[in-house]
């Protein structure tokens, strides 16, 4: 969501750091600069303006102007800021009432029933609560039908009185069984509206006093842009807010909501929504999504995410079969398999330093290649994947056919494939990897995850290399067309 924005200060820090010294003057360049790529991310014109001042007079001071680095001072400065304007802190949900009240609230179309589905999962697998999700929503019986199916496909209980219209009343009736089912948390899924008007404003307020929500979450939408400054504002006003959770940050909206609604009410961004599933929801940490934004990369929520999604005991059975040296096709799926996980190649490298570079140099491996890979070893028989040596070329034309895949797709997989296995008892994985060096990689590989192994059939060449070779070539030519022109005079 933030890519226009990281790429507009990227540049901008790119011309800081070439400079010598910072003056007063590029340091005034540097600021409209910026204040004009959050106008441009729908930053509140106010929040940009405040931010843009707080930054100006922060870079004029001295440690930054005699500092031996001015420029990565500069980027230093404007991180702290980012940090302040989103929050400081990740905020904490109060759960000390027993049990807990929480009221999530927003226009139509905003997620807020996918949203609570994914609350009360985070919940209960993260926290261990008990969670009753109420269908509050009671103008759209689609609404109530999505909660109930959502609340089934998580194993959660969801209250709901067909045919009540009393709103209030419902969610009474939902804390009451709550307190009788030991239930340490209620969620109420509230009405939404196309637009904010005073019966739906009135309804909630009611609602609010009738159950004394503990916490009152607007959930909204990130692609609102500067409307969603207003639209949290007059929610703000009327229900006492206690947080925000911003949906569809997974999408191309240019994120000025996030950084303007925090600034704008006071009130903290609690969670974030990052896609459809019922597990895309994560806490909201500001110095995180400060980093991202300015292109330094979120290890520890990679570190964070790795630990929760990957299978650790596969992880030592891999381990030790590398010790022994058996790793076979079965081995190669499970590691594809737990790369999904993680969101593949696109959704690690968002989160390391340099990751959009990163993923320019790699823009000629096509994403489905991984999928083709599965393809090939899924067309494998169970004795082919445990023994990759008994594949033969009867077995190679099989799999070819049975994947859908040319021949000679299949032929290059399998020999580079024991091409790392001979390397694994040599030197280990990361030499397989790495092409037989054993010391990090200085270049992207053009068609794989590293030099020696390149299952996508394609050059075992770096880019670097590639680029190198064709200026060569124009050089040679160029040398030739002058020898030309001078034997012409």
């Amino acid at each position: 969501m933030f890519d226009n924005l990281s790429d507009k200060f990227s540049e901008i820090f790119k011309k800081l750091r070439g400079e010598t010294r910072l003056t007063e003057s590029n340091i005034a360049e540097a600021m409209r600069e910026i204040r004009m790529a959050l106008l441009d991310a729908d930053v509140n014109v106010d929040v940009a303006r405040e931010f843009v001042e707080k930054v100006r007079v922060d870079c004029l001071g001295e440690a930054v102007l005699k500092s031996i680095t001015p420029g990565q001072q500069v980027v230093k400065v404007v991180n702290d800021r980012l940090i302040e304007l989103l929050g400081g802190e990740a905020g904490q949900l109060d759960l000390t009432s027993n049990p807990t009240v929480i009221m999530l609230v927003g226009l139509h179309g905003s997620g807020k029933t996918t949203t609570a589905a994914k609350l009360a999962r985070y919940l209960t697998d993260k926290l261990k609560k008990s969670v009753l999700l109420t269908a509050c929503d009671v103008y759209r019986p689609a609404a109530i039908d999505q909660l109930e199916i959502l609340g089934k496909e998580l194993n959660i209980e969801v209250f709901s009185k067909r045919g009540e219209m009393n709103v209030p009343a419902i969610a009474a009736e939902a804390v009451s069984r709550a307190k009788f089912a030991h239930h340490d948390v209620v969620i109420l899924d509230t009405a939404g509206r196309l637009e904010i008007d005073d019966a739906m404003v009135q309804e909630l307020i009611r609602l609010r006093q009738s159950v004394r929500a503990d916490e009152v979450l607007l959930v909204a939408d990130a692609a609102l842009g500067q409307e969603a400054v207003h639209v949290a504002d007059t929610f703000h006003k009327a229900l006492n807010l206690t947080g925000f959770i911003l949906t569809k940050l997974d999408g191309d909206a240019r994120g000025g909501a996030a950084l303007s609604i925090r600034q704008v009410t006071q009130c903290p961004v609690k969670f974030v929504g990052m896609g459809e599933k019922t597990d895309d929801l994560d806490v909201f940490h500001p110095d995180r999504m400060a980093s991202r934004i300015l292109g330094m990369g979120d290890v520890v929520s990679l570190v964070e995410k790795a630990a929760a999604d990957l299978d650790h005991e596969e992880a030592e059975k891999l381990a030790k079969k590398l010790r022994k040296n058996e790793f076979d096709f079965n081995d190669f799926l499970s590691q594809i398999k737990q790369f999904e996980r993680l969101g593949g190649l696109e959704g690690l490298l968002k989160f390391l330093p340099g990751g959009k570079q990163m993923q320019e140099a790699l823009a000629m491996v096509d994403p489905r290649e991984f999928k083709r890979l599965e393809a090939m070893v899924l067309s494998m028989t169970p004795g082919e994947r445990a023994n990759p040596d008994s594949i033969d070329f009867a077995r190679r034309k099989r799999i070819a056919r049975g994947c859908g895949l040319p021949l000679e797709k299949i032929a290059g997989f399998i020999r580079q494939f024991n091409q790392m296995r001979k390397m694994m008892k040599k030197g280990g994985l990361m030499k397989a990897l790495m092409g037989g060096g054993g010391g990090a990689p200085t270049e992207i590989p053009a068609g794989g995850m590293g030099g020696g192994f390149n299952p996508f059939g394609g050059s075992q060449q770096t880019v670097s290399k590639k680029e190198q070779e064709k200026k060569k070539r124009l050089a040679k030519l160029k040398k030739k067309e002058k020898q030309k022109q001078r034997r012409k005079k």
